[in-house]
């Protein structure tokens, strides 16, 4: 084995573009002040970096007002912003799915058991996908926020957000969608969907360093969002309340410049090569790694099997290995990286049948991923389905 290939992308992505690398040096190098707190040059040019990545995610998204990307340190982080600024009243209601990672599901248990806040848990099928008129259907007079995954971390199923959007302005019900498998990976056009809150990281398909991510809202909706924390802005020292501007209303405390500055340029990377190019060159993927994995013995490969549904993200399992057992021979005997387990998502797990196995082996693409190495990894697995059933008989 002399190669050792990367299959954990939904985790964060690897490897970044050069120039990530290049803007987190420079500005550590070079830059290094906090943005909004001071007028010297190198505190401007902070500032300037951060503007110019709210413009980039912007653009990428096809949002009207860059200063509604608010700035977080994760996926995670926009999330609970958006959940616990929302949910603030005991007995508000909220709609989602069993295709949620824990960053949706915790925040709304622990809402639960502090306010009352009551959940309905929308069904998947087997492949990992909802219908939007469970949704419709489980809406009540106190509902107040819809909250839907868009790509599966588990499978790589793709909800249609754009179905779950209309339902929710119909109804006149803030909807939040957790694109942190989606954002960078598939074109996402905010003018055409209607989407109130977007939250998504910038380690994953944006391609930033680990540290980064942020919150779209929708412009109007500010202050319908009460912030979590309040603290020193930079701006509007003079008064004891949270500045009610944004980004300042939800951005207390100095930015994670550093990472923003490689985020800003992991933005600018899909920019240039284009969204729907990416977009293509993962499908073909997908298709690859579908159709090499067709009709194995002993092997599953969870999910849709239209490409058109999913992003790359695989959920595999073989007759005979634990997923922590099966991602150490992929290691150790071909250099392939994955990650075994339930993968923060045991609700998901439940709804494609992995859940009692200890859920699944997790096979995740990147712009960097070839075909090359999507067939290194379906060869790999036919031989190991391959030896466990030699070994059964």
């Amino acid at each position: 084995m002399t190669r050792r290939i990367y299959f954990d992308n939904a985790a964060t992505s690897f490897p970044k573009p050069e120039a990530v690398h290049q803007a987190m040096n420079r500005y550590a190098h070079e830059v290094g002040a906090s943005a909004g707190r001071g007028a010297y040059q190198e505190a401007v040019e902070s500032g300037e970096i951060i503007y110019e990545t709210r413009k980039r995610i912007a653009r990428l998204l096809n949002g009207s007002q860059p200063n509604n990307i608010i700035m977080t340190f994760n996926c995670t982080d926009g999330l609970v912003l958006a959940i616990k600024g929302v949910l603030t009243r005991p007995g508000d209601h909220v709609i989602t799915t069993r295709m949620e990672h824990n960053s949706v599901l915790r925040p709304l248990h622990a809402l639960h058991e502090r306010l009352g806040i009551d959940v309905t848990y929308v069904p998947a099928d087997r492949q990992g996908l909802i219908d939007p008129d469970d949704i419709r259907r489980a809406i009540r007079p106190n509902t107040r926020l819809i909250a839907v995954v868009h790509g599966s971390n588990v499978c790589g199923s793709l909800q249609d957000i754009a179905a779950v959007g209309r339902i929710a302005k119909e109804h006149e019900i803030l909807y939040l969608v957790d694109a942190a498998q989606s954002v960078g990976h598939v074109p996402i056009d905010l003018a055409k969907i209607h989407v109130d809150l977007l939250a998504f990281p910038g380690h994953k398909a944006l391609l930033g360093p680990l540290g980064t991510g942020a919150l779209y809202i929708r412009p109007g909706l500010e202050h319908r969002l009460q912030p979590l924390k309040e603290g020193g802005t930079g701006s509007k020292s003079e008064i004891p309340a949270q500045p009610d501007f944004m980004p300042d209303r939800f951005e207390s405390g100095s930015h994670n410049a550093l990472g923003i500055a490689g985020l800003c340029e992991g933005v600018g990377y899909i920019l240039e090569q284009g969204i729907e190019s990416l977009r293509r060159h993962e499908q073909q993927l997908c298709a690859a790694f579908l159709e090499q994995t067709a009709g194995v013995d002993g092997l599953t490969v969870y999910g849709p099997t239209d490409p058109n549904q999913r992003v790359g993200v695989f959920s595999v399992a073989i007759d005979g290995f634990e997923p922590a057992e099966l991602s150490v021979v992929l290691e150790q005997q071909f250099g392939l990286l994955t990650r075994p387990g339930l993968h923060c998502a045991p609700f998901a797990h439940q709804s494609i049948g992995t859940f009692d196995q200890g859920g699944t082996c997790r096979f995740s693409a990147g712009p960097f991923t070839t075909l090359a190495d999507i067939e290194a990894a379906t060869t790999a697995l036919q031989q190991i389905a391959q030896q466990a059933l030699v070994h059964k008989k």
